[in-house]
Formats: C-alpha cells, structure tokens, sequence
C-alpha cells in the first residue's frame, strides 16, 4: 500500500477519489428504462437472456422455490440469520418515529403523524458475490415502519434460480414478493411496474453503476434511499493495534469490489509499515485476490498523522462509509467524528461485525456523502404529514393578520379565503 506524510500531503491529494470514477453508462440505462417502460414483461425477459444468460420461464420466485431455498441452507444459518434479524430489529426498534399533537391554545390542534409508504422495493445484487445481509438490513427497518407490501429483485443465476441464502434470508425476513431481475432493467420494473412486477413507491438497496444510475434517473417518480458508490473502509488505529489486524480490516472491504477505498489514517510510522506488509501478505491467500489487489493498489492508502487527534480530522475531511477507530480509547475519540457512515469502536470490532450481525444498518452512505446523509432506516420507509385544526373563533383571532399577509405576497385569493369566513361575524 502506499504510504502518506499528511504534512506532505494536501487535502485536495487526501480527498481524491477522481481514481474511482467510472465511465458514463447513462445513455445505456436510458435505453433499458425506455424499453422496459414501453415492452413490460417483454423487455425483462430480453434482459434476463442477454445480461444474466438466464432462460426464464417466470420471473417470480414461486412458493416451491423458496422453500427449495430454504431447505437448501443448513439449519446452523437458519439460526443465524434468525439472530441477525432479531439483532437488526431490536436497533432499529429505537429509530421508529412518534406522532404529536398540539393543543395548548384554545380552538387550535396541531400535529404531525408518520404513515409508512404503501410498497417498497428491494434491489439486492448478485454477480461476483451473495448479499443476504442485505435482504436483512433494508426488509427489517421497511417491517418495522409498517410497510404493507415488500418486494425484492435479485438477479438469477444461469440456471435460472436464486442463491438459497437469499431465499432463506427473505423468508426470514418478511418478503412479500420476489422477482429474478437484475440491473437497470429491475429498477424499471419496480419504478414503472410491469404486467407482472407491481410498481413500488421507494427502492432501496446498493447495486452497481448501471443500478445506482438507474435509481439516481427515476428519483422523482418514485424515492430512493441513497446512489450507492463503490465501499470503503476508512480506520484511525494508534501505535497498539496488531498490525495483521488492521490488514485484515483493510482487506475486508477491498474484496468487495476493484474499485473500494481501504485507508488507513494512524500516527504510527512503525504499525503503518508493518500494516502495508501484513496486507500483501493476507492478499496473496484471498480467494478474491485479483479484485481486492486492484482496490488497494489502485486506491488503498496508509496515512501518517502527528497526532491521532489529527487522523480524525482527515477522516472528518473524507466521510468515509465505515470508520473504525481502533484506539486505546474509542469513546473519547467519538464525540469529535462529525462525519461517518457507521463507527466502529475499538480494536476488537471489525467492521464484518456490522456487516452482518451487531444490529446498525450497512446500507451506509458512500463517496463523502455522509457529510449530510444517513444509514438506511425505519425513518426511510415512512412519510410525514401535519396536520391542523382551528375552530372559528380562534380563525378569528388571526384573521386580520393573515389576510395582510397574503396581500402582501400579491395573492389576494388566499386573503378572500380567510375574510369571507369573518363576514357576518359579530
């Protein structure tokens, strides 16, 4: 791994994620929208032979395969995942908003109240690896927010299936429905509908480019969680840390995929050192060694501090998905981290613990936006409305007031609206 002095360093060079950018596949997903919001069915099925080399029949999962799915993964996960599940809802149990009511002044209520959308999409990958996790994460919070109706794209397999762990996964979490779809083309379905896919009012889930681009050009038709780039692990570890671990961190996000960001922020030239040889170590044993060989040579980085004070600066600077902050005294340093996707405190909690089981979600904000977004969670799912009440008496009190308000914005209608409701007032 390349090995930085901050102090020979600027901001700018820190920051750069230019390395990560991929190329512009926006006239291609135009195409795939276009098609599968004129053809249907039609276009979905096209797009299941060309891009996933699967031949369908039908492109919803029956009851048959997903008890096939279920039967096909060992009672050992079973139980895991039902502790997963258990974990995630139990955290985000906490996040569940309240509605409110105002009624102080006579005449006058006033309020909020939270209703869940009515359908919500699920978009979990496939290709180079297996998300059941993701199933758990972005169907527990969507559950818990009351929504009626969930379903879930995932792309096939060749042979036309689904990988049981997702199956068994979204049975254990509450699927309403699941469809073999993929890509753009899946993000179509679900934002348009189809004869067969139901149109859903938010989708949710991390994909690739042609998904996160897709998403990003129906935003509007329906909502989104979030434009997903590629995954990044960032950590601040002090002189203490065990340098294999540190390694091991780093390299868990690399195998995701060629364009993750693994960094290591520390004010130790000695664990620096040492980390960058553990990692070339560690990788030459990765079953997914290519991918996550590229990721950190291409942009993976070791950071040298003077101060761990100033390796959370540079980490605040770069808001990174996963932050873990593998020090003597995590909790000391958590009031000063102002931007970060989740944090991992310790140097007994690596990020996969998150990944799967603690509870916090890892749907997680990617490319520095977690300077002003957030996890996936309950509060995604739901909507909020307020609402007010004034009898006509306490109308009358304000009257006068509003109606020169609304004169002085040049809409005398909403003047009218208020005065004729005072005429023959006493």
């Amino acid at each position: 791994m390349r090995i930085l002095y901050a102090k020979d360093v600027t901001l700018d060079q820190i920051l750069n994620r230019d390395i990560r950018e991929e190329r512009d596949v926006g006239a291609l997903v135009d195409a795939i929208l276009a098609n599968v919001k004129e053809n249907g069915d039609k276009a979905l099925f096209q797009y299941a032979k060309e891009l996933d080399h699967a031949e369908l029949t039908a492109l919803e999962v029956s009851p048959a395969e997903l008890e096939a799915g279920w039967n096909g993964v060992d009672e050992d996960f079973r139980k895991t995942l039902s502790m997963a599940r258990d974990n995630i809802a139990a955290f985000h149990k906490n996040q569940c908003p309240k509605d409110f009511v105002m009624a102080g002044k006579s005449g006058i209520v006033l309020g909020q109240r939270y209703t869940p959308v009515d359908r919500a999409g699920v978009y979990v990958p496939g290709g180079t690896a297996s998300y059941p996790s993701t199933v758990l994460m972005d169907v527990v919070p969507a559950k818990l927010a009351g929504v009626p109706e969930i379903i879930m794209v995932t792309p096939p397999r060749p042979d036309g299936s689904i990988q049981p762990e997702i199956l068994a996964a979204a049975k254990v979490a509450g699927v309403d429905r699941i469809f073999k779809l993929g890509g753009a083309g899946a993000v179509a379905a679900l934002a348009y509908g189809t004869g067969t896919v139901p149109k859903v009012d938010k989708i949710v889930g991390p994909g690739n480019i042609f998904v996160a681009t897709a998403k990003r050009k129906v935003f509007g038709l329906v909502d989104i969680d979030m434009i997903a780039g590629p995954s990044e692990i960032l950590v601040v570890a002090d002189g203490g840390c065990n340098p294999a671990w540190v390694a091991a961190d780093l390299l868990s996000q690399a195998e995701h995929d060629k364009l993750a960001s693994a960094v290591l922020v520390t004010d130790s030239e000695v664990l620096a050192k040492a980390t960058a040889e553990e990692v070339e170590r560690q990788l030459q044993a990765l079953p997914r060694e290519e991918i996550a060989r590229a990721s950190i040579e291409n942009n993976g980085k070791i950071i040298i501090t003077e101060t761990i004070a100033q390796a959370v600066e540079i980490s605040n600077a770069i808001a990174p998905e996963h932050l873990e902050l593998a020090v003597e005294d995590p909790f000391a340093l958590l009031p000063s981290v102002r931007h970060a996707g989740s944090v991992f405190l310790g140097r007994s909690v690596p990020e996969a613990l998150g990944d799967y089981f603690a509870g916090p979600n890892h749907t997680l904000p990617t490319s520095g936006t977690a300077r002003f977004s957030s996890p996936l969670g309950v509060d995604d799912f739901v909507k909020r409305s307020s609402f007010l009440y004034y009898s006509g008496d306490a109308l009358a009190g304000v009257a006068d007031r509003v109606e020169d308000f609304a004169r002085r914005e040049g809409l005398a209608a909403h003047a009218r609206s208020v005065a004729i409701r005072q005429e023959g007032r006493s």
